[in-house]
C-alpha cells in the first residue's frame, strides 16, 4: 500500500511538472503510449533540428491514462494512442479533431520473461507463478492480453498470477528484473530487452490488431505547428524510424 501511494505521488508530482513546463515554455505538447517513446524521442529530435523554434513537451505512458489527463484538462496538442477505444472517448468527449485522425503505425503483442521453465505458448503460462500485465482498464497491451487470454479459455485460470503495471514498459521492467516469469508486452517492447526474451508470439487470432492511431486535440487542430508535426509523422523519415524499432506500417 505505501509502495502504491509513493508512486501516485510520484506520477502526480511528475504530471505537475510537466503542465509546469508546458505553460512556461508554450511548445506542443505530446501525449503518447509508452512503446512509441523511442520513436517520438528521435522524431521529435530530428524536427527539432529543422525547426529550432519549436519545443516539445512529452508525456508518455498508459493510453488510458493520457485519456484522462486530457479531459480533465491537461495540455494536450497530439494524442497518439495505443487502441482506437481511447481516441474514441475522447471523440466522445469532443476533446478529439476527428477529422484528423489517422492510422500512424501498427504492432503485435508477444509473451517475454527470464525464466528457465518451458514456455512456448499460451497454454504453457499456467506454469509460472507471476505474470506481468499492463492493467485493462486503462493500458491496451492489458486490454489485448486479457481478451487473447479469454478467447484461449485461460483468463480465470490464471487471475491469481496477475501482477498488474501501469504501462507496458513497466511489464517490461518487472521481467527485465527478474520479479515476474514473464510479461505480454509488444514484440517492439521486447526489442528493447537486455536481459528477457520472447518466448512465445501471441497468436493474432485471439486479440484485435495492435494500431496506433494518432489524432490533434481541438487545441492542436488550431496550432499550424501542430498540424505540421502530424503531417512529419506521416513522411517517409517517420516510417523509417518507425520500421527501425520494429513497428509495422500496415
Amino acid at each position: 500500500m505505501v509502495r502504491t501511494l509513493k508512486k501516485i505521488i510520484i506520477f502526480g508530482f511528475a504530471a505537475l511538472l510537466t503542465m509546469s513546463v508546458t505553460a512556461h515554455a508554450g511548445g506542443l505538447n505530446l501525449s503518447v503510449a509508452a512503446s512509441l517513446k523511442e520513436v517520438i524521442n528521435e522524431l521529435s529530435a530530428s524536427y527539432t533540428a529543422k525547426h529550432p523554434d519549436i519545443v516539445f513537451v512529452k508525456n508518455f505512458g498508459g493510453s488510458g491514462v493520457l485519456a484522462g489527463q486530457i479531459e480533465n484538462g491537461a495540455p494536450a496538442d497530439l494524442f497518439i494512442s495505443a487502441n482506437t477505444e481511447w481516441v474514441e472517448y475522447l471523440k466522445g468527449k469532443k476533446l478529439i479533431d476527428g477529422g484528423t485522425e489517422q492510422n500512424f503505425a501498427y504492432n503485435s503483442l508477444v509473451f517475454a520473461g527470464t525464466t528457465s521453465k518451458k514456455v512456448s505458448s499460451m497454454g504453457d503460462l499456467s506454469k509460472l507463478e507471476k505474470i506481468a500485465l499492463g492493467s485493462p482498464k486503462s493500458v491496451p497491451a492489458g486490454e489485448y492480453a486479457m481478451a487473447a487470454m479469454t478467447k484461449a479459455g485461460i483468463a480465470a485460470k490464471l487471475a491469481n498470477k496477475f501482477i498488474m503495471a501501469k504501462d507496458v514498459r513497466e511489464c517490461l521492467m518487472y521481467a527485465e528484473l527478474g520479479e515476474v516469469d514473464g510479461a505480454f508486452v509488444y514484440r517492439t517492447d521486447a526489442l528493447q530487452a537486455k536481459k528477457a526474451k520472447v518466448l512465445f508470439a501471441v497468436p493474432q487470432e485471439l486479440y484485435p490488431r495492435v494500431v496506433y492511431p494518432a489524432a490533434l486535440t481541438l487545441k492542436g487542430s488550431q496550432n499550424d505547428e501542430a498540424k505540421a508535426f502530424l503531417v512529419y509523422l506521416q513522411g517517409t523519415e517517420a516510417k523509417s524510424v518507425l520500421k527501425k524499432f520494429g513497428f509495422a506500417l500496415k
